[in-house]
């Protein structure tokens, strides 16, 4: 069987997991986007521990690509691709709006993944159950609450910080067509895991590891700062 570590430090809720002989083990890292890197190597190693492994036992590492805090998408990506290189593996780099999506896979046909970006904007993609498992139906997005896409029709559930972080906004642009399921769901590293186990096309050259910030700004400027009443 496939053995994976997957890291997912997208959001200030970060994770790790191990997926070995059909089990899963995961860790929760201690909130806030800063503490990940201090305590994210330790808690692979204590991981590996558990289940009596080296990284050599792997067979890839994974990791949410993002989008998210920047930080935390290139610590993932870093971490990842540093223990790959020296391990001779391959990484997996999995959207972490996907791994968003999966646990609720069972619950909607039609799932609306949206999270906080800050700066008022909102990470948002779309997706459709398609057999077993889900494609996306539209392309990741970075924008303002009142321009979120908006579906066809009424049944789509929706998922991710977003909602919770600009309800009102998004409640006053989607109407009835979004249904909210979970406004404070995160990506989870176990859900990186599976969905690297189930795509072996998403394995990639150690060396080609890359994050998806997808907006390329990192902070406001000082005159948009102080338009939002915030300080030089």
């Amino acid at each position: 069987m496939t053995t994976i570590l997957s890291i997912e430090t997208s959001c200030e809720h970060g994770s790790i997991a191990l997926l070995h002989a059909g089990e899963m083990l995961s860790h929760v890292l201690p909130v806030g986007g800063n503490m990940h890197s201090g305590s994210l190597l330790p808690a692979i190693k204590t991981l590996l521990a558990e289940a009596s492994l080296t990284v050599g036992a792997l067979d890839v590492v994974a990791f949410g690509r993002g989008p998210g805090a920047f930080t935390g998408v290139r610590l993932a990506c870093g971490v990842a691709q540093g223990l790959a290189l020296g391990a001779d593996l391959p990484v997996a780099a999995i959207s972490s709006l996907a791994a968003l999506a999966l646990p609720y896979l069972q619950q909607a046909d039609r799932l609306y993944c949206a999270m906080d970006a800050r700066m008022s904007e909102i990470y948002v993609a779309l997706f459709r159950r398609q057999g077993l498992g889900f494609s996306p139906f539209a392309d990741v997005a970075c924008l303002p609450p009142e321009d979120a896409p908006l579906p066809e029709s009424d049944e789509w559930l929706g998922v991710g910080t977003a909602f919770a972080a600009y309800r009102d906004r998004l409640a006053a642009r989607l109407a009835e067509r979004v249904r909210v399921l979970d406004a404070n769901a995160v990506p989870q590293a176990a859900s990186v895991a599976l969905l690297t186990a189930a795509d072996r096309t998403s394995w990639q050259d150690a060396a080609l590891a890359a994050p998806d910030y997808v907006r390329n700004r990192v902070a406001l400027t000082t005159a948009e700062r102080l338009a939002q009443g915030g300080r030089a």
